[in-house]
């Protein structure tokens, strides 16, 4: 998990715009919250290939009433508003590849549309659900591909908490193995993010620098 204590959140960052607006909610830049989100990832494959992956993500306490407040939660309206919030987070998530990035070198590996989108709530926090699949199985290889969930503003939080948020599908184990990367941004990275002022525009290369990163290696069989 990310180690590097960020600046205050000043504006909505992309992923909790993509949850909010989903609410029809509307916020004042300086009352949105700081986000968190715990991530477990599922890879899934077999030896011809990584087919895809699903995700599962949990909001912290703050995040989930800000995302809920205004929704008839009722139990007779519980189920049919938590799938309408689903369906229309997996779309508003659309336009910033789900926050989802997977690399062989510097070549992104592609996916197509998200789906299966789940919302539940317990404990006062809620978990959102969905797969990535890719494109096509993509092989398997020696050369470490790179995969990394973040908002590119940085404004939130998306980590793996250790290896266990990690799992490989049973077949795609194994061939392959993995190792969590933790951000190691330099003081001069961290001072300029702190130093960004309440009315600029987000700075979408910054994500990038405070998040955690997953190598994965496979050995194909012959």
């Amino acid at each position: 998990m990310v180690q590097t204590h960020r600046p205050s959140v000043r504006r909505i960052s992309a992923l909790c715009f993509a949850l909010f607006t989903s609410a029809c909610l509307s916020f004042q830049v300086h009352a949105h919250p700081h986000s968190w989100v715990d991530m477990t990832t599922i890879i899934e494959g077999d030896k011809n290939g990584i087919t895809g992956f699903k995700n599962i993500w949990t909001f912290d306490a703050m995040t989930t009433a800000y995302l809920f407040d205004g929704e008839d939660m009722s139990p007779k309206h519980r189920q049919t508003t938590l799938d309408k919030l689903a369906n229309s987070i997996l779309h508003n998530m659309l336009s910033t590849h789900y926050f989802t990035y997977f690399y062989h070198n510097k070549t992104p590996i592609r996916y197509l549309t998200g789906k299966d989108p789940i919302l539940t709530t317990a404990k006062g926090k809620a978990t959102y659900r969905f797969t990535l699949p890719l494109t096509k199985p993509y092989p398997l290889t020696t050369d470490p591909l790179k995969f990394l969930i973040f908002d590119p503003t940085y404004y939130v939080d998306m980590s793996w908490k250790g290896r266990d948020n990690i799992v490989l599908s049973p077949e795609l184990k194994k061939y392959c193995d993995f190792k969590i990367i933790e951000p190691h941004p330099t003081p001069k990275q961290v001072a300029r993010a702190a130093a960004i002022p309440i009315d600029a525009d987000p700075d979408d290369t910054l994500g990038q620098l405070f998040t955690q990163s997953l190598t994965l290696t496979c050995h194909p069989s012959h």
